[in-house]
């Protein structure tokens, strides 16, 4: 990951310098960076000076706003370059078509889409309950072809992207894309289909933990790879993460079309996956589940 105060040295004066955030996305051949309020008189400079140091950048576009509403899109703007925010980016032998005007995407989850991937079973059928342009299922599927996903997503951009993916890098008939609300398209399709889910939403996992349980094949171990933000000393990020799981997860029973189920649960595995913020890291717990239809349970 390039360092912007290194680029931009020479270009702004050390008080300027000091002002910048330390690093910025390189997404196939753009460059996304945030620009502080009071260097936003020089993002030209900035964008340009990107496009002169940095290989392979054509275009730079400055975030304008936090990722925001329901489909997780920032509103960008090009301040070098090229004015096209489609792009090919590459990871894992894997091509991913983005564009970044209308879909939320970052390049810093390779290694966790890297690592989950590892843990796939022959035979998987996994629920990606937002999948945003399919590069999780799409890395899961090429490093295991026995497995299937289904990759959901509210945007209705970042599906279209997802199917042009999938056809992208051969797997169409082992990834299948559906337009909806997660929770909704668990209830209506996928309910007891699950060996794996996956919830790399940190802003709506919580919220959205009831339909990943409902989506758990029963009577198996099975997985949910559950995605947050934690506050906190970085030594304390464990302690505070399996709080917040066992708070979501305690009560171990819910009902659905009139059948009670019961679950059990194990945190086997937690770690950061990014700081996201001062004092604010991306964190992700796996949970071993299995569930049982009430009394059916031996």
């Amino acid at each position: 990951m390039p360092m912007l105060k290194e680029v931009l040295r020479g270009v702004l004066s050390e008080e300027e310098v000091r002002r910048l955030y330390s690093s910025f996305d390189i997404i196939g051949e753009i460059a996304v960076i945030k620009v502080p309020d009071e260097l936003l008189e020089k993002k030209h400079e900035i964008g340009n000076a990107i496009i002169r140091n940095v290989k392979h950048v054509r275009s730079v576009y400055m975030q304008v706003s936090p990722v925001k509403d329901a489909y997780r899109v920032r509103e960008v703007e090009c301040i070098a370059g090229i004015d096209d925010p489609v792009t090919i980016y590459k990871e894992y032998g894997c091509r991913f078509k983005v564009n970044v005007a209308k879909v939320y995407f970052s390049p810093r989850l390779s290694t966790e889409r890297a690592r989950i991937s590892s843990l796939v079973r022959d035979d998987e059928t996994i629920v990606n309950m937002f999948a945003g342009v399919c590069t999780f299922s799409i890395i899961m599927v090429k490093r295991n072809p026995r497995c299937k996903v289904y990759s959901i997503d509210i945007n209705p951009d970042a599906v279209i992207l997802c199917n042009e993916n999938a056809r992208l890098n051969r797997v169409e008939d082992r990834v299948h894309v559906i337009l909806g609300d997660a929770g909704e398209v668990i209830i209506s399709m996928l309910l007891d289909t699950a060996d794996r889910v996956l919830m790399p939403l940190p802003e709506k996992a919580r919220e959205y933990m009831p339909y990943a349980l409902m989506a758990l094949r029963t009577g198996h171990d099975c997985y949910i790879h559950y995605f947050t933000h934690i506050r906190g000393n970085r030594k304390e990020i464990d302690r505070i993460c399996r709080e917040e799981v066992e708070s979501i997860m305690r009560n171990g029973n819910y009902s659905i079309d009139g059948r009670n189920y019961r679950y059990t649960f194990n945190i086997v595995g937690m770690r950061i996956v990014r700081e996201v913020g001062p004092r604010v890291y991306q964190v992700v717990a796996d949970i071993m589940v299995r569930k049982w239809l009430g009394e059916l349970y031996r």
